[in-house]
């Protein structure tokens, strides 16, 4: 056990003389968590620029304006009688949307003659068309219920004879987990996720690595040759550092005002599981790859589209089966997945059982495989030793 304390005091002098690796990992799950925080920290799109092309100019007209003004998620950057040159202007000005009343517009309401709104959306930018979309609908059609309510009462009915006769049926929409729709808790938990696999990746990709290219791996096979005892050394330090990075991961959620349940045994195992699967990857990386630069070079390929492929933004069954195929031999996949069930629905380990299985296949290939193919590396290297 000595020479264990001895040989890990060098691998913290190793860890700490590399300047990129520590930048990478202490300070990109911090930097990255609190950019990303305050990007989403808005919660919400608000203020979408679109254009109103008045084209009737008429008292329904200024009230319709008047609504979409009072509207949070829409801005009225314009308005105008005439189009003029409105798809030029488009891609300079970023308009969500550009809203066209037509001429004649209160006259043809009112002799019922059912005139069409034009909406022209930007759809450049999906989110900003979706919720663009969504809101001039809700104008609108808030705005031509009352229309319609009102001119049946002006035909004699009474008001609750107009509601009824307008709504045939009500619509009562009731939103379960993340009732707001607040863009911050939707996404943080997910980047965090991935950006904390792809840091340890990249720690991990350098252990061996390192030590083919400066001739310490010879060093080491001499003081031990078995697998076993390398791999717990070079695991050491990163299983101390981690439950601390996670702790201040974790801050990032108070800090922002997340809502979501992690602080509790199932989210311990998912974390503990995710940190062990994303170790064995990257060590198995830098045994097999005894070079710093292509190691952490090919866990980047691995690692950039994980957050895209593990379904937490697009819905895994939209992906064709061969990629989806693929994100399984992802940890953050799993990992992602369970997180949703803990941190929002409250589910149990029974609940992301699943995941904890995949989690553990990945962990036993990987170390399974590093420890062969790093035997095969120490047995090769007493060879040369000894000749």
């Amino acid at each position: 056990m000595k020479e264990f304390f001895d040989l890990l005091k060098i691998e913290f002098k190793r860890i700490f003389s590399n300047s990129v690796l520590c930048a990478i990992f202490f300070g990109a799950p911090i930097l990255y968590g609190v950019l990303f925080g305050y990007v989403y920290q808005q919660a919400k799109v608000v203020d979408l620029p679109i254009v109103i092309v008045d084209q009737d100019n008429s008292p329904l007209s200024n009230a319709i304006i008047d609504a979409f003004e009072d509207n949070e998620a829409l801005l009225v950057k314009d308005r105008r009688y005439t189009p003029g040159d409105i798809l030029e202007e488009m891609p300079v000005e970023q308009y969500a949307a550009v809203v066209t009343l037509p001429s004649g517009f209160e006259g043809d309401i009112l002799q019922k003659r059912y005139p069409e709104v034009r909406v022209d959306l930007n759809m450049a930018n999906i989110l900003n068309a979706n919720t663009a979309s969504k809101n001039i609908q809700q104008v609108l059609m808030t705005l031509n219920a009352g229309i319609e309510i009102e001119s049946l009462q002006k035909q004699g009915a009474s008001p609750a004879q107009a509601r009824a006769s307008y709504e045939s049926f009500k619509v009562n929409f009731n939103k379960l987990y993340n009732s707001t729709g607040n863009y911050l808790s939707f996404m943080l938990p997910g980047l965090l996720g991935a950006i904390m696999q792809q840091v340890i990746f990249l720690a991990m990709a350098l252990v061996f690595s390192r030590d083919f290219e400066d001739g310490y791996f010879k060093s080491l096979v001499q003081k031990n040759k078995s697998s076993w005892y390398l791999i717990a050394l070079k695991a050491t330090p990163f299983l101390l550092f981690l439950p601390v990075m996670w702790f201040v991961v974790s801050r990032l959620f108070i800090f922002f005002n997340v809502e979501a349940a992690i602080f509790n045994i199932p989210m311990l195992i998912l974390v503990s599981l995710l940190s062990l699967a994303s170790i064995g990857i990257g060590m198995l990386f830098s045994v097999v790859i005894p070079n710093q630069l292509k190691a952490t070079e090919l866990l980047m390929v691995i690692s950039t589209p994980a957050f895209v492929l593990s379904g937490f933004t697009w819905p895994s069954l939209a992906i064709p089966g061969f990629i989806n195929g693929i994100a399984q031999s992802i940890p953050v996949t799993h990992f992602l997945a369970a997180f949703r069930k803990v941190a929002y629905y409250g589910g149990d380990m029974a609940d992301i059982f699943p995941e904890i299985k995949m989690l553990l296949i990945l962990i036993l290939i990987s170390f399974v495989a590093m420890l062969l193919l790093l035997q095969l590396k120490i047995n090769k290297s007493k060879k040369r030793i000894a000749g």
